[in-house]
């Protein structure tokens, strides 16, 4: 194989990246932020978790 052709094969493939990585970027800024809604629903969670793992103790009965 010429070496020039692996130069052309080289310069297709970094195209092929280039576009990949817009794409990728595009993408990206076209997603909704979701950072507070994200950790509201885990903190929500969490709390769901520590209310079904609470050990529940039986009511004292006193007379």
């Amino acid at each position: 194989m010429h070496p020039t052709s692996f130069l052309d094969l080289h310069r297709v493939r970094a195209a092929e990246l280039r576009a990949e990585a817009d794409a990728y970027r595009l993408a990206v800024a076209a997603a909704p932020p979701r950072g507070l809604r994200t950790r509201l629903g885990w903190t929500l969670v969490g709390v769901g978790l520590r209310l079904v793992a609470a050990p529940r103790t039986p009511a004292s009965v006193s007379f």
